[in-house]
């Protein structure tokens, strides 16, 4: 444990033995199916993988020396379910899998999103926990075979055992979060920080940023080449930092005239307007707006969706980064090796 504000577990706090004489059934395997699926079975834990009779990766989990089955079959033998397709589908795996499921068993998500906007409803006989690594699915294989930890969530939803936190502690363990930390946290407070931090930050704050950056330079006659270098290529180098040891890391590596020039002038850019705009998002967030949103544009077929989506393809920042990117050394190397969407 730790003086953390929220509880931290390690190694020391789980007990794997919990998961002896029970059934994991890992529904999905893509980027955190076959992650899961793999540390599990590494730590000793029986596993069968759920996946449709139609499913690409079906061969993928049985060349990896997986039992695989359909969902429902994988449920019915299963002590606890770790859904782990993408969210868009969850409540149709779950409407499939739901008469399989037997009182006292666990059912287990990555995220929180559709029990906390009640795109499903667990049954009232089970245990319902979130074990979420926070990391992409791939990375979570590789520390672990590395003897190596990803930090994640464990959140419990539901308790109708009395034992949901340690089997979900149980689990964080054997895929390998808590050899690096596992926060303890809620569905509410996983989903809605998750949601905003990928809206207002990660994902949609620093590529508009990124695009408004290139697009001042080039609107004011710089070439194309060096507003791409300036204002994304580097930002992976101020990330690095920032990821290694926080902002103060950033700024003690940084030249002393980067740092005083970010200092004084980043609130002028990223000013108390954001903030409220941010503020904005969050609210969206916490209301459901932005769930209602993503669930009617689903229903829709994503129309607005796809639109947006060939927008930002269509970027030139996206032009003039595939032709300096192919200069670099490792443009030609394959880069990581991509791993399916769940399914």
């Amino acid at each position: 444990m730790s003086d953390f504000e929220n509880p931290v577990y390690y190694d020391e706090d789980a007990d794997v033995s919990i998961l002896d004489n029970r059934t994991v059934a890992v529904i999905g395997y893509g980027s955190q199916g076959h992650a899961h699926a793999q540390n599990l079975d590494d730590s000793g834990v029986d596993v069968v993988v759920g996946l449709h009779e139609g499913s690409s990766s079906r061969d993928a989990a049985r060349d990896d020396g997986l039992r695989v089955t359909t969902p429902v079959k994988a449920a019915e033998e299963a002590d606890i379910v770790s859904i782990l397709v993408p969210d868009t589908v969850q409540p149709a795996v779950y409407d499939d899998i739901e008469s399989a499921l037997e009182p006292g068993d666990t059912l287990q998500f990555a995220h929180g999103f559709n029990v906390h906007y009640n795109q499903i409803r667990p049954r009232a006989d089970v245990d319902v926990t979130m074990v979420a690594p926070k990391s992409p699915g791939h990375l979570v294989r590789r520390n672990y075979e590395a003897d190596e930890g990803t930090p994640g969530l464990l959140a419990v939803y539901q308790d109708a055992t009395g034992e949901a936190h340690d089997v979900g502690l149980a689990y964080a363990k054997a895929i390998g979060c808590t050899r690096a930390g596992v926060i303890e946290t809620t569905f509410r407070e996983e989903t809605e920080t998750d949601i905003f931090g990928e809206q207002a930050v990660l994902c949609g704050g620093v590529t508009s940023l990124v695009k408004q950056g290139y697009e001042t330079l080039v609107d004011a006659g710089y070439s194309r080449e060096m507003a791409y270098f300036e204002c994304l290529n580097e930002l992976k180098l101020i990330v690095d930092l920032m990821y290694e040891g926080g902002l103060g890391e950033m700024w003690d590596s940084v030249s002393d005239t980067a740092e005083y020039g970010g200092l004084s002038r980043g609130d002028e850019v990223v000013d108390e307007t954001v903030r409220e705009n941010m503020e904005e998002v969050l609210e969206g967030v916490q209301d459901g707006t932005f769930a209602r949103e993503w669930i009617s544009e689903n229903q829709a077929n994503r129309p607005s969706y796809t639109q947006l989506r060939q927008a930002e393809q269509d970027h030139d920042i996206e032009d003039v980064g595939a032709d300096l990117r192919a200069l670099f050394a490792w443009g030609d190397d394959g880069g990581e090796e991509e791993v399916p969407a769940d399914d």
